[in-house]
């Protein structure tokens, strides 16, 4: 197994392949939308879309579920709540949720990639309360204080 290779179990219960990735160099692996019928956003419709898949990610790791590039340029279609979390205890089926910016509606078939899952080591936080924290040359500034340029 490669160094930054983890075995993580899946569950399918729909009949698209596992979630792959596209190219050696690719972070995001491709899911599909496990449907019974085509699902048509309207413009500014959001959803959740089923996948099928359900994982056991080992403890320290989460999913996120990302919005394709390709998607969301041509088709006006995004992951509303970009990116999605699965936490390492979760069971459940991955549902993605897209939304329809585009103008027109948009129909999403059964086995249609549409999003990316990457999987990611995350560190817990410690909090330790303190009087004051150190200054920075930022300091306070944000939400565009830097300006355009």
């Amino acid at each position: 197994m490669p160094e930054n290779e983890v075995h993580i179990g899946i569950i399918n219960h729909s009949n698209n392949p596992l979630p792959e990735y596209a190219t050696a160099g690719s972070s995001g692996m491709d899911i599909r939308a496990f449907l019974t019928a085509p699902l048509t956003l309207k413009p500014l419709q959001r959803d959740m879309v089923p996948t099928g898949l359900f994982i056991e990610l080992p403890a320290g790791y989460e999913a996120q579920i990302r919005p394709r590039s390709g998607l969301a340029i041509k088709q006006g279609i995004t992951c509303l709540n970009s990116p999605g979390t699965v936490d390492a205890d979760y069971r459940g089926e991955i549902k993605v949720i897209l939304v329809n910016l585009s103008a027109e509606p948009v129909t999403i078939q059964h086995g249609d990639r549409i999003a990316q899952m990457v999987i990611q080591k995350v560190e817990k936080a410690a909090w330790l309360q303190v009087e004051s924290i150190n200054e920075t040359q930022r300091g306070h500034g944000g939400f565009g204080h830097t300006g355009k340029q």
